[in-house]
């Protein structure tokens, strides 16, 4: 088996394989045939150059604690009927992983359609894309604010925009960078699939806005779908909530992706809520010493750790390790001598994720204590912010 990035005239043959996997439609989107900026289209063939298997590396950033780290995220990973159970997958993602590496990627998402390949591989589930319903007519509505001026919004105020989702994003875990994502439609001046931007200002400064797809019918199955909600200031999100609010009449639900604990769920009346959809997401780390050293770390935390660590799949990440956090920064340093801890990559995407603690860990076999020892001291590796993820890839 041989896997490298695709040809050109390759991409189509990639395509019908994934239709066939996905059940996608059978016409593809003009970008599935053309080479792209910002990510590499793997294939694996076999002795005859028949296809066999496709992967895709985004290249994206993801923000940890006020850092932007170099992300592997994975997308469109199938496998020809025929050829599934031969390891076309594994070998798929360890060519990536390795010229990932290459590229200077430390750290990996993608979301499963099964989770087992993906576990075998060194990834692991760190927590779920939710997208929310809630009756408008619960939204609570207010008088608005007289300091605050709310506005729609157009194609020259979107650098704002991407500005507000970098301020709110960069200090949690796990949110992507979202390069080049604000683009607007020639047609509307807006963003893909928005039909209106909606702002909220102060003293002629961006603390809030809403991104939003109006939807079909003034119905009881009609549904107002807010791709983006994000606030700085409190009084931003209670205008942003009444905002909202103002569709009951027309819209009887509305759908959203929030963040945990933000301005804006603050205001929702969250025992309202109904999950209309969950997708988990997995993590890995690419290369365990940039995924530590690159992201940010709580300035209060210091500490000091010692781990051996597996990794099959990245075979440069496995070894004994030295973790040292002090001041907001992190490294990692080999040692020579077996320490009493010892962690599969598994549990270090758990831990570095903030998805479990280190006795969690212990508990699914993921971490190992020698001579009785405490596993508690690896909960330094998770002494970050939980990560959370809105974008779906």
């Amino acid at each position: 088996m041989q896997v490298r990035p695709l040809e050109v005239g390759e991409l189509e043959a990639a395509w019908q394989l994934g239709r066939l996997a996905f059940g996608s439609a059978p016409t593809p989107a003009p970008s599935a045939l053309t080479p792209l900026v910002g990510l590499t289209r793997y294939g694996a063939f076999d002795s005859a150059g028949r296809l066999l298997g496709k992967a895709v590396d985004l290249h994206h950033e993801q923000w940890w604690a006020g850092r932007r780290v170099t992300a592997a995220d994975v997308a469109g990973v199938a496998v020809a009927a025929e050829a599934r159970g031969r390891g076309v997958a594994r070998a798929l993602l360890r060519t990536l992983l390795a010229d990932a590496r290459e590229r200077g990627a430390a750290i990996s998402a993608l979301y499963p359609t099964v989770t087992g390949p993906y576990r075998s591989c060194g990834w692991e589930v760190a927590g779920a894309q939710r997208a929310v319903e809630l009756p408008t007519i619960a939204l609570p509505a207010h008088r608005p604010a007289p300091e605050l001026t709310v506005r729609a919004g157009g194609a020259a105020d979107l650098p704002a925009v991407a500005d507000l989702y970098e301020r709110v994003a960069r200090h949690r875990g796990g949110l992507l960078t979202r390069k080049d994502v604000y683009a607007p439609e020639p047609s509307t001046g807006l963003p893909n699939g928005i039909d209106g931007l909606t702002l909220v200002e102060q003293d002629g400064q961006l603390v809030g806005y809403a991104a939003w797809a109006r939807g079909r019918g003034y119905d009881r199955h009609a549904v107002f779908t807010v791709e983006d909600v994000f606030a700085t200031t409190a009084a931003a999100a209670r205008e942003l909530v009444g905002f909202l609010a103002g569709w009951r009449s027309v819209t009887p639900t509305v759908r959203l992706w929030p963040l945990a604990h933000d301005a804006v769920a603050a205001q929702l009346p969250l025992e309202h809520v109904r999950v209309r959809e969950e997708r988990i997401w997995m993590h890995r780390p690419v290369d365990v010493t940039r995924a530590v050293a690159d992201r940010g770390w709580r300035t209060g935390v210091r500490g000091r750790v010692d781990f051996a660590l597996t990794d099959a799949d990245a075979p440069w990440n496995s070894g004994f390790w030295r973790l040292e956090v002090d001041g907001g920064e992190a490294h990692l340093h080999r040692i020579p001598d077996e320490p009493a801890l010892s962690l599969d990559v598994r549990g270090f995407a758990l831990l570095y994720t903030g998805a479990a603690d280190a006795y969690a860990v212990a508990e699914a076999g993921l971490l190992r204590a020698g001579g009785g020892a405490d596993p508690g001291p690896l909960d330094l590796l998770g002494s970050g912010p939980r990560a959370e993820a809105i974008d779906y890839f």
